[in-house]
């Protein structure tokens, strides 16, 4: 793989220290490869310029390596690296403890939810991890049992901060009266935007079920997860004659311009 002119000069602005020295070309023959193109190893090099002045063999490769061997492919580690770009650098022993700190909120070695678990947890201390799942258990009123199981359906709840949380639960618990054992199995709804996503399409939903304008029972979980382009094609487009100003109405919405109630004239 090969770096272009103008990577090149992204390269001297970003280490200008580093590029005369001749191991940064073994350096890079070893890092562009792992992380799939120029364009992702710039992105973590302006992160972290570290990575040309770290020791590839104590400290790198054995990371790697044992990346590897928890099921992280190298699309993942790249992906894991650039959103914590000290992963590579650090102690092994350090990574290593990192791991068991994932296996310990139940997200094991080989699991999918691996890159996010270590994403959330890389560098926090086993008190600042168990804080966030205090403040968890508390905001939505889960049990350590499903708290459990919310972390390992979505791990990145933990590098969530306290506000949005707990305009989520409010949202979630008492608008839309979900209850906590329902929200820890679909912890992913917490990913989606309160403004742009959730509030938006709750009101749509409702609307529409209080219309007679839903012929089945369409949860707000199930409504979240459709891509945008979907939700206006099977919850917008067909009402365009019963409820012509719904399209209306959700852009309002969706720009936090909620109106009172959704419009049928």
């Amino acid at each position: 793989m090969l770096l272009g002119l103008s990577d090149i000069a992204r390269l001297v602005s970003l280490t200008p220290d580093r590029f005369r020295r001749r191991a940064i070309v073994s350096k890079l023959q070893y890092y562009l490869p792992l992380f799939g193109s120029s364009h992702n190893f710039l992105r973590l090099l302006k992160r972290s310029s570290h990575l040309l002045s770290s020791d590839i063999d104590k400290l790198v490769k054995p990371n790697v390596a044992f990346l590897r061997e928890c099921g992280l492919g190298d699309c993942d580690i790249a992906k894991l690296c650039i959103r914590e770009p000290r992963m590579l650098i650090t102690n092994p022993e350090r990574v290593r403890a990192m791991v068991a700190r994932a296996e310990r909120l139940g997200v094991p070695r080989g699991s999918g939810m691996l890159r996010q678990a270590l994403q959330a947890v890389a560098f926090l201390s086993e008190e600042k991890v168990a804080a966030k799942l205090d403040y968890l258990k508390n905001t939505f009123r889960w049990s350590d049992a499903q708290v459990s199981i919310a972390v390992r359906k979505y791990p990145g709840v933990l590098r969530k901060s306290k506000g949005p949380l707990k305009r989520r639960s409010e949202f979630l618990c008492s608008k839309v009266g979900l209850e906590p054992m329902y929200i820890a199995h679909r912890s992913e709804i917490l990913s989606y935007s309160m403004e742009g996503r959730l509030r938006p399409r709750y009101y749509v939903i409702k609307f529409l079920k209080q219309n007679g304008l839903l012929d089945r029972d369409l949860s707000l979980y199930s409504a979240v997860k459709m891509t945008e382009k979907v939700f206006v094609e099977k919850l917008i487009c067909p009402h365009k004659e019963a409820a012509p100003h719904l399209a209306e109405d959700y852009a309002a919405a969706c720009k936090g311009e909620v109106p009172t109630n959704f419009r049928f004239t």
